[in-house]
C-alpha cells in the first residue's frame, strides 16, 4: 500500500493535480508519523491492515466535515471533502458491499462458533483479519450484534 501511495503522489505531481497530490502527502506524513511513534516504542512500522484502518478513518472524518458543510450552507467546501474521500477511496482495496458484508459475518460467526453477544469481539478480530480494509467494521459489527441476538 506504501507504493501505491508513493505511486500516486509521483503521478499526481507529474500530471500537475494539486489537490490530489497535497492529500497523498497528508496520507503519507500521517503514516510517517505513525511509523516515528511506533519506532519510539520499539515497535515495527504500522501494518497494511493499521493504513487501512487509518484510510477509513480518514473517510469518516471527511464524510462528517462535508455533512457539516452541507448543513451550514457550505456547499464548495464539503465538495472539497468528498473529492478528499473519493481519493483516499482509491487507495483502498474494493470494498465490500451490504450483501457481502452479511455473507462475510455470517461465516465468521459459524467460523469462531459464536453463540452471543458476547462473541462480538472474537468475531470482529477475525473480520479484521480476513478483510482488513476491505469493509466498513462499525456497520459489520452492527450486522454481528444483529445475527447474535
Amino acid at each position: 500500500m506504501r507504493d501505491q501511495i508513493s505511486a500516486a503522489l509521483n503521478e499526481a505531481v507529474q500530471s500537475d493535480k494539486r489537490s490530489r497530490a497535497c492529500m497523498l502527502r497528508l496520507i503519507q506524513t500521517a503514516i510517517n508519523d505513525r511509523d516515528v511513534a511506533n519506532r519510539a516504542d520499539g515497535k515495527d512500522p504500522i501494518s497494511e491492515a493499521e493504513i487501512g484502518d487509518m484510510l477509513m478513518k480518514m473517510i469518516h472524518q471527511r464524510e462528517a466535515s462535508a455533512a457539516e458543510y452541507e448543513a451550514r450552507g457550505r456547499l464548495s467546501e464539503a465538495e472539497e471533502e468528498r473529492e478528499e474521500i473519493q481519493i483516499v477511496r482509491d487507495l483502498l482495496p474494493r470494498q465490500l458491499d451490504e450483501s457481502d458484508t452479511r455473507r462475510a459475518c455470517a461465516q465468521v460467526i459459524e467460523e469462531v462458533d459464536a453463540g452471543g453477544l458476547r462473541d462480538v469481539g472474537r468475531c470482529m478480530n477475525a473480520l479484521k483479519e480476513k478483510f482488513p480494509g476491505q469493509m466498513d467494521f462499525g456497520q459489520a459489527s452492527g450486522i454481528v450484534k444483529g445475527m447474535l441476538r
